[in-house]
């Protein structure tokens, strides 16, 4: 009786906690990014101000979650993400990584799908941040390797989507593309979440049986130096050699 009490609490707090997210996106869209482009005439500053929003109203998210018991967590490394120009990849297990990592970076950029650029809840933050949109093609290398060299942070899930419990992981190569053009060196980032929850295939109300815990672990920068000298400086197949790389990093 009060294992099943206590799910029924897990999935209100779950759907009470995303229905704040949402509407808290749409009073962003509504109020807050049109008086901040009224106020802010100089896009950079305006782009600045919005991004810093974000991270903020993200940061709460969390907080409301640890709160009504849904999520723990413990960061290790984090002070590596206080830089700037950092090309930040990390794995995908749950729904809220983004979340998570545009909590904790600062200038973060990130690139996202389509679909959030329209939604009516996400469209606001998305289209003020100026994030990426994911539409392939050669304009989104160059738009991720423009943002870059203007001093942001870019976060990018090399694996395109969250993965697939029991699956081995499947690498795009865009983002090794992305760090051999531009060049620079990779800061990787491990998520880990115990019991998981929110993950791909996995409704929402099917919650785990104990709050998720989160590992998230910012290990050393990745060099890419190497894979360019290997690849006898070309972008391409060093792309290949670093994103069988990142497979196997990430796997373990």
């Amino acid at each position: 009786m009060l294992a099943s009490l206590r799910r029924a609490w897990r999935v209100f707090a779950t759907a009470l906690a995303f229905s704040c997210f949402g509407l808290g996106c749409l009073a962003l869209g509504l109020v807050y990014f049109p008086l901040l482009n009224l106020c802010v005439r100089e896009p950079q500053r305006r782009v600045a101000r919005a991004r810093a929003m974000v991270r903020w109203v993200f940061g709460r998210f969390i907080t409301l979650m640890r709160v009504l018991g849904l999520v723990s967590y413990e960061l290790h490394g984090v002070e590596r993400l206080d830089r700037e120009g950092l090309l930040v990849l990390a794995n995908h297990p749950t729904l809220i990584d983004v979340v998570f990592l545009l909590s904790l970076m600062r200038h973060a950029d990130c690139v996202v799908r389509s679909g959030l650029a329209d939604n009516p809840f996400t469209r606001g933050p998305v289209r003020a941040a100026a994030y990426i949109r994911n539409e392939g093609g050669a304009e989104l290398l160059q738009a991720c390797i423009a943002s870059l060299r203007q001093g942001g942070n870019l976060m990018i899930f090399p694996e395109g989507t969250r993965s697939r419990p029991g699956e081995p992981l499947q690498m795009q190569r865009g983002a090794a593309h992305i760090a051999t053009r531009m060049p620079c060196n990779i800061t990787p980032v491990r998520i880990s979440c115990m019991p998981l929850g929110l993950n791909k295939g996995r409704p929402w109300w099917q919650v785990a049986d104990r709050p998720m815990h989160f590992n998230i672990r910012v290990d050393e920068d990745i060099a890419v130096a190497p894979f360019l000298e290997r690849a006898a400086g070309e972008p391409a197949l060093a792309a290949r050699h670093l994103t069988a790389y990142l497979c196997d990093f990430f796997s373990k």
